[in-house]
């Protein structure tokens, strides 16, 4: 019997033969061998539990992720029902706006004169280019126009701020389709972003702070909503794509609840990253589930898949496996619940003692 515990499936040479649909290839090809290739057969058949289970989904998207078509995949995700909310770097919400006002964003190479770029007026993402006048400065315009005109009466967080900036796409743009953060304004995905100010989005918010009324983003908002949406879900669970600030700002959600709001809630439930950082450097970025166990992060790290390889193959192959293998379910429109599961949240905290205790003395100064 000991001896049978360390016995798994013989791995016999692969075979291409009848495995000609992604789907297929994942499960009997990459499933059937080793190393990443079988994380990545894990980390879709995860997904896929994800999905059945009725877990609230984050997608948490770094790295430059839109400017190479990337919204397209989440689009799909989003109509689907498969992912509730998203956290993403500011620059992947402002890339994505180009396609949408048939802005171009076009193939070029990694071994291009840079000096000669700048001196053309293109941006260079590795091997992507991206015009100054003919996209990025258009893509200013869609930001600041909704925005200019509103009034608002009280602070907002960064989802309400691209709900907004996503409605003006669903409303002006010739390809709004072509657009993630519309398609989640359509569908009542909240988008956050840890980092406001680090993007273009950002830069783009000094004008209305220098010369006009300034927009009232509150970030700690943003820290409220995303750890109520959790703490008001059944299940919770995660697609990191990459790492950087959107995986901890995800992550943080169940330490706020455990170390600042003393509700133990043992972590989420299920975990799925890709990417390419290592954890002997010490960065969240590259920090394992099994790190993330130790701060009450994750509950079972045998529910968690970390897949190293690039999220530019890896993603499109994850998100067509499960649109391959699961129907569609309900849109859990959190845009529209969120208030009352901040509501609920507050409520919580006045009422717990711990916290009354533990705060008393600040509060009453």
């Amino acid at each position: 019997m000991a001896e049978n515990k360390f016995k798994g499936k013989m791995i016999e040479p692969l075979s291409l033969a009848d495995n000609e649909k992604v789907h297929d290839f994942i499960e009997r090809v990459f499933g059937y061998s080793g190393f990443n290739a079988r994380r990545l057969a894990e980390a879709c058949s995860l997904y896929s539990r994800m999905i059945k289970k009725d877990t609230t989904i984050c997608l948490t998207l770094a790295g430059a992720m839109t400017p190479i078509g990337m919204s397209g995949p989440i689009i799909n995700l989003i109509r689907k029902g498969f992912v509730d909310f998203i956290i993403s770097t500011g620059a992947n919400i402002y890339h994505d706006f180009h396609r949408a006002f048939n802005l171009p964003v076009y193939q070029g190479s990694h071994q291009a004169d840079d000096s000669a770029l700048y001196q053309e007026g293109i941006a260079r993402i590795y091997d992507t280019f991206v015009q100054d006048l003919e996209t990025l400065m258009p893509s200013d315009r869609v930001i600041l126009k909704p925005l200019l005109k509103m009034k608002f009466e009280r602070p907002i967080s960064s989802a309400d701020l691209h709900k907004i900036v996503g409605e003006e796409v669903l409303k002006s743009a010739p390809h709004p389709d072509k657009s993630f953060v519309a398609t989640a304004a359509e569908f009542d995905v909240p988008i956050y972003t840890p980092s406001p100010g680090d993007s273009s989005i950002g830069m783009n918010l000094i004008i209305p702070k220098l010369l006009a009324d300034s927009i009232p983003l509150d970030p700690f908002q943003d820290v409220i909503e995303t750890t109520a949406i959790v703490k008001g879900s059944e299940k919770n669970g995660a697609i990191i794509i990459g790492g950087g600030a959107p995986k901890n700002f995800y992550l943080q959600t169940q330490t706020t609840l455990s170390q600042i709001l003393r509700e133990d809630f043992g972590g989420h439930d299920y975990f799925i990253q890709l990417t390419s950082d290592s954890p002997q450097w010490g960065g969240l970025s590259g920090a394992t589930p099994e790190e993330a166990k130790s701060w009450g992060k994750v509950k079972d790290p045998d529910n968690c898949v970390v897949v190293y390889s690039c999220c530019s193959i890896t993603f499109p192959m994850l998100c067509q496996y499960v649109n391959l293998s699961e129907s569609p379910r309900e849109v859990k429109r959190l845009s529209k619940k969120k208030v009352e599961y901040v509501k609920e949240l507050k409520e919580k905290a006045e009422k717990n003692e711990l916290v009354v205790k533990e705060y008393k003395d600040l509060l009453n100064t």
